[in-house]
Formats: C-alpha cells, sequence, structure tokens
C-alpha cells in the first residue's frame, strides 16, 4: 500500500510539473507585456514614430513609423536627402531601388510574408495565441553576460521559395526584468542561407507609460533611438508606392 501511495504522489508531482512547464511561456510572455506597460496600454496605441541613427562607419539618420494594419514605412537621410528604404501601406509593399532610385513594389511571395504580420503592432505577443501564433519555454540560458528565459516563439508558416517553411524566433528574457535582451532567427534566403540571424536591445527607457529599448544592433549595426513618438500624425500617403 505504501509503494502504491508512492507512485501515486510521483505521478501527481510530475503531472503537476508538467503543467508548472506547460504554463511557462505563457508567464514568461506576461510578464514581459506586463513589465513593457500593459496589455491595455499596449492595445490603446495607434502608432509609433521612431527617430534613430545608425552607425556605419557614419552616422545615418532614419525614422520607422508603424500604424495598425500593417502601415509602416522606413525611411533614411543620405547626405540631406531623404530615401524610403521599406513601406507598406498594408496591402502593396514597395522599397527605393538604391541603383535607379526609384520605387519598386515587392514580389508577390515578400508581399504575401509581410501581409501575415498586419495584426502585429505594437506586439507580437501580444494576444498571441488569438493571432494563431504559438510559445514554448525551451529553459535559462547565458546572453550578454545574463541569465535568461529561452523562448521558441512560432509565428504563421512564411513562403520561400515557394515553399512553406517555418517562421521562428528565439527569444532570450531577462530572468531579473523580464525584458528580452536579444533575439535569434535563421536567416532562410541568400548566401547567409542556414546562419543566424542576431538582434540585441538594451537601455530600455519609459515613453508615456510603456518601455521600448533605446540601444539596439541589428545585422551588425549599432543603432541608438534618439525620440519615440506615439499615436503620431502621419500622412497616408506616405505608405503609398509612388509610381515614376
Amino acid at each position: 500500500m505504501k509503494t502504491l501511495k508512492l507512485s501515486f504522489a510521483i505521478l501527481l508531482f510530475s503531472v503537476a510539473t508538467t503543467s508548472v512547464f506547460a504554463q511557462t511561456a505563457d508567464e514568461i510572455i506576461s510578464n514581459y507585456i506586463t513589465t513593457i506597460g500593459g496589455a491595455e496600454k499596449l492595445k490603446a496605441l495607434k502608432g509609433v514614430k521612431m527617430e534613430m541613427t545608425l552607425n556605419q562607419g557614419m552616422e545615418i539618420p532614419m525614422e520607422i513609423v508603424q500604424l495598425a494594419g500593417g502601415k509602416m514605412s522606413m525611411k533614411f537621410n543620405i547626405q540631406g536627402k531623404e530615401i524610403t528604404q521599406l513601406a507598406s501601406n498594408g496591402v502593396t509593399v514597395w522599397s527605393t531601388n538604391f541603383n535607379s532610385m526609384k520605387a519598386e513594389k515587392a514580389d508577390t511571395e515578400t508581399t504575401a510574408n509581410a501581409i501575415l504580420s498586419n495584426e502585429d503592432f505594437p506586439d507580437a505577443m501580444l494576444d498571441y495565441k488569438a493571432k494563431g501564433y504559438s510559445a514554448e519555454y525551451i529553459g535559462k540560458e547565458t546572453k550578454e553576460g545574463t541569465e535568461c528565459f529561452k523562448v521558441k516563439f512560432t509565428k504563421k508558416p512564411i513562403s520561400v521559395d515557394g515553399i512553406k517553411v517555418e517562421d521562428v524566433t528565439y527569444y532570450y528574457f531577462d530572468t531579473e526584468n523580464s525584458l528580452p535582451i536579444l533575439t535569434e532567427t535563421e536567416i532562410k534566403q541568400g548566401p547567409q542561407k542556414g546562419q543566424k540571424s542576431i538582434s540585441t536591445m538594451s537601455d530600455y527607457q519609459e515613453v508615456e507609460g510603456i518601455y521600448f529599448p533605446h540601444s539596439m544592433l541589428m545585422f551588425g549595426t549599432p543603432i541608438k533611438v534618439k525620440k519615440i513618438t506615439l499615436n503620431p500624425v502621419v500622412e497616408a500617403s506616405s505608405f503609398e508606392f509612388k509610381a515614376e
């Protein structure tokens, strides 16, 4: 009888432990959303404008605007000339060809992949299950000298050369502050296919009750955020494809 009771206790402990681990990714993400300002404030956001500089031997001013519904634009100021590197009105994705300096629409596959993320603003992790995404707690790892929770975050599959592939990003959340300090994704195309793309985020600062990273390293390029404007007034035409 004692053996039976002990075995039953072990079974209960095992089930309970499994249940706890099953909830861990949810808890990490929930803590993160709460830490940066809370779901209510994030859902009230209609748009964000970030004024930054990136350093590629010289400082290049950059502006990124994101609005609900997939509208976005990324602009650079190079030697006094403003260039829209990437933009979308939520349906049409386009960019500037740096050789011809003319606006060009993205191909069908790139556009379809971008539209999959139209509902991600202001954060893909906000109500992520309702978007059809999933999260899995992998374990603890040390990154940038900091102990982190590692979470596998999977969005809807994207197309690469006509083949559906997983869209996975690994997030590393600082265990002390519940903030992501590093992300890893696998490069799907081009000469670096199969390699990791790593981005780091730090210097989180509050802007009207919501915290944003103000220092980043993306594709090996340091980026400093100078100013963030919430719910900016933006001309709708800035997202529209500008045909010659």
